[in-house]
């Protein structure tokens, strides 16, 4: 839903009828937060996507240790008290038009479920799947950057079923999806298991001794240990910088488009020539449609890149990232030049599909340099590149626009500069990834700390065959939990398809 919390933003900011515009244009940040009697602004509730996104990679880092000792299904459902309480306190708050608790709940606490949401699933997952690391955490992170093709359409039709003359519907909306993420997250946590120390699937061996395992460790290292390596920090710029050009375009996609291409996008080719109100409807819709198709390629292109990884390599798919990155950002402008949208609307696509490809690689990744043991933790305390890149990407972008615009260049030109900038980022990547090396011997874990790891974790791993390992037979269960999230993921899929439609 993070993704798609933006749905709320207009909305949020018409709560309260009949305010007293000179007085609340005067209300300053610390004011706003308990007033009961002015609006609240677009920028102040979009802190609250900064706030969780900023939680998200603090809570990771702080408490990513404790998960791997007390097991997914504990932090699981932790995730989904945080996460569903916290969008639950947030509507009181929009109901007591209290801005301090919005931040308080959805923010704050929202922030710690998303964090432990996130990580727990794919500190499982990379341990069941050994020999397909990228597929296995493509497929858990896939359903991060998917949710909102779910979550947004959802929030839309509630805020519209519950809103009345006068009334928005936000307060409502916030705690109904509340409790539906609640009970969906914790029918989740309920379903984690870990497999046995040291099992493996039925007929797969690890590969040794091939140039291909050369960045794939067999032992552990710990995860105080990791950070102090070499091999963490720069894998943390890999990340970082990999976000932070993605996350830009994203903030910016929809007013890019139309302040780039305009009028074109209707086939008006002058400039100046006045668009009727149908034209500005379409040129409005058509990058509503670029936003779904974000949503779209962000999510798919987490399984496809991750899943392509496993063949790959987890450098080489970097490297592939970074160097086709560079290309599109550099031919971007060119593109807007030329009046090309088609190309344009490619290239973003691409992009957006390298930014979720990046993010589902990394677990892979790290597993592969500082083994499984405390992967889950260890990426825990890596997410704090996207807490950064959250903030820097998005801001780089907005302040570069400004001071074009004030300096007077024409709107279609201005993202000229910092599209050049985020390929110039990319290259200070593609720079961090090919320094990566595996970690020296002295590093890893000796076999009584991994033993004593072990002997802290509090989960049953009591069957050892491939086909009983997680919960027995296939069977219905396992059908009832892929149309469980098959079925609203297909709905979300077609939702997004049908918004970029309008874009042909």
């Amino acid at each position: 839903m993070a993704y798609g919390f933006s749905v709320f933003w207009l909305p949020m900011s018409k709560l309260l009828t009949n305010t007293d515009p000179l007085v609340c244009a005067k209300l300053g940040f610390f004011a706003a937060l308990t007033s009961t009697s002015c609006n609240w602004t677009v920028p102040q509730v979009t802190h609250i996507f900064e706030t969780f996104i900023a939680m998200l990679g603090i809570s990771a880092f702080i408490w990513g240790g404790w998960l791997e000792h007390a097991g997914p299904r504990k932090a699981g459902f932790i995730a989904a008290l945080s996460w569903g309480g916290g969008l639950v306190l947030g509507g009181i708050g929009v109901m007591v038009h209290q801005l301090w608790l919005v931040y308080l709940g959805a923010g704050f606490l929202g922030g710690i479920g998303q964090g432990l949401g996130y990580i727990s699933p794919v500190s499982s997952l990379i341990k069941w799947f050994p020999d397909r690391r990228g597929m296995a955490t493509g497929f858990a992170i896939m359903g991060y950057g998917g949710g909102a093709m779910i979550g947004a359409p959802l929030a839309v039709a509630l805020m519209k079923h519950f809103s009345a003359p006068g009334v928005q519907g936000v307060a409502s909306t916030l705690m109904v999806m509340g409790v539906i993420y609640f009970l969906a997250m914790s029918a989740g946590a309920i379903g984690f298991r870990v497999p046995p120390n040291g099992w493996h699937p039925t007929g797969w061996t690890p590969p040794a001794g091939s140039h291909a395992s050369e960045m794939i460790t067999h032992r552990h290292v710990h995860v105080e240990q990791s950070w102090k390596t070499p091999q963490f920090w720069l894998i943390w710029g890999v990340l970082f910088l990999n976000v932070t050009a993605g996350i830009a375009v994203i903030s910016m996609a929809s007013p890019m488009l139309q302040d780039v291409f305009g009028s074109k996008l209707v086939g008006v080719t002058e400039a100046a020539a006045a668009l009727t109100a149908a034209q500005k409807a379409a040129v409005v819709a058509a990058a509503a449609g670029l936003v779904g198709l974000i949503s779209l390629f962000n999510s798919l292109g987490r399984i496809f890149w991750a899943s392509l990884s496993d063949m790959l390599g987890r450098k080489n798919t970097y490297y592939t990232f970074f160097v086709l990155g560079i290309i599109v950002y550099s031919l971007l402008p060119t593109w807007g030049h030329l009046g090309l949208a088609s190309m344009f609307v490619v290239s973003i696509c691409i992009i957006l599909s390298m930014y979720g490809g990046g993010f589902s690689t990394v677990p892979a990744y790290l597993a592969d340099i500082f083994g499984t043991q405390m992967v889950g933790a260890i990426h825990g305390k890596l997410l704090t590149a996207w807490s950064a890149a959250g903030v820097v990407g998005p801001f780089v972008i907005a302040a570069i626009r400004q001071a074009q615009l004030d300096a007077g260049v024409a709107k279609n030109l201005v993202y000229d500069r910092t599209l050049y900038l985020m390929a110039f980022l990319l290259l200070c990547g593609l720079i961090c990834n090919a320094l990566v090396k595996p970690v020296k011997a002295s590093h890893f874990m000796t076999d009584e700390e991994l033993a004593r790891e072990h002997s802290l974790q509090h989960d049953d791993r009591i069957f050892a065959s491939a086909e009983t390992a997680a919960r027995g037979a296939f069977g219905i269960t396992g059908i009832l939990a892929w149309l469980a999230v098959g079925v609203p993921f297909l709905v979300g899929l077609y939702i997004a398809i049908a918004k970029a439609a309008a874009l042909f």
